[in-house]
């Protein structure tokens, strides 16, 4: 079944697409090798936002080739959204269609902070093709918006994807601000009730997630959904590999977490965290 769009976010994303300027890609026809992936909808939407890095260089001259790019996202979004729907999908699949040009801003602002955040980044083009944080943070921005239409069981099915391609576990339900930076990434876990604000700078196997579970009062083997359980971040915050910052506590702006650090209590604007004493290590030689 074939969805038909009647907005017109097939004309301000071409409209972008020619905006562009360095340091992101402006030249066509650079024709990488494919990459293809089980998940056909997240490739329509990587070549919808970044048509110059997945040799989908007709979009860019033409918003009758966005168009029926779009058309074919939504298809293919309805169909996953109406085995969890009472009623007709079409309206909230059409308001997240709406939404492409705007996401595609907000993917552009994380480009620049892993260019700016990671002294390895050598251009954009690398960021856009190969960051797994940058494949995790474009497949849930796109399901958050579905999130928010309340579709959310397909949401999450957009979002365990993109857990299966890059290790990084972000909730759909979670609310990222702008500016987002995962560094490699693995095992980085942020929980639905979480919220990051700007400029926040993520490194591997940080978990944003819950300290313990509430009960349903009717039912002691069911647990209570619903309600705040992980940690709000503030702006221009900085949390190092294999910390666990647990709990519905806020952390301040201008924060830095030292890695491995185990955080459960607020933390106030402009404060470093770290472990003051790491564990000692002995060596005993081997005969």
């Amino acid at each position: 079944m074939r969805l038909s769009y009647d907005g017109d976010a097939h004309e301000r994303l071409l409209e972008r697409y020619r905006e562009d300027a360095e340091p992101f890609p402006t030249e066509t026809a650079m024709n990488f090798p494919p990459r293809n992936h089980w998940h056909e909808e997240v490739g329509l939407l990587k070549r919808l936002l970044f048509p110059r890095c997945w040799n989908a260089d007709a979009l860019v001259y033409d918003s009758s080739v966005v168009l029926n790019e779009i058309e074919k996202l939504g298809a293919l979004v309805s169909r996953g959204v109406r085995p969890f729907s009472n009623g007709e999908p079409s309206e909230a699949v059409e308001s997240v269609l709406d939404r492409l040009p705007e996401l595609r801003d907000a993917l552009k602002r994380d480009a620049e902070a892993a260019y700016k955040g990671d002294p390895a980044a050598n251009s954009y083009i690398e960021i856009l093709r190969s960051y797994p944080g940058f494949r995790a943070i474009t497949i849930q921005r796109f399901a958050h918006m579905l999130y928010e239409t309340g579709n959310t069981e397909y949401a999450r099915e957009l979002t365990e994807y993109g857990k299966t391609v890059t290790g990084i576990d972000i909730h759909p339900g979670a609310e990222i601000g702008e500016y987002f930076f995962i560094d490699h990434g693995t095992g980085v876990v942020i929980g639905e009730t979480a919220t990051v604000g700007d400029w926040v700078r993520i490194y591997q196997d940080v978990t944003l997630g819950a300290l313990h579970f509430e009960e349903e009062e009717d039912d002691e083997k069911t647990l209570k959904k619903g309600y705040k359980r992980h940690p709000d971040i503030g702006d221009h915050v900085v949390i190092g590999a294999g910390t666990k910052v647990l709990g519905p506590v806020e952390i301040g702006d201008h924060v830095s977490i030292g890695a491995n650090s185990w955080i459960t209590e607020p933390v106030p604007d402009h404060t470093k965290v770290y472990v003051a004493e790491h564990p000692t290590l002995e060596r005993k030689r081997q005969d």
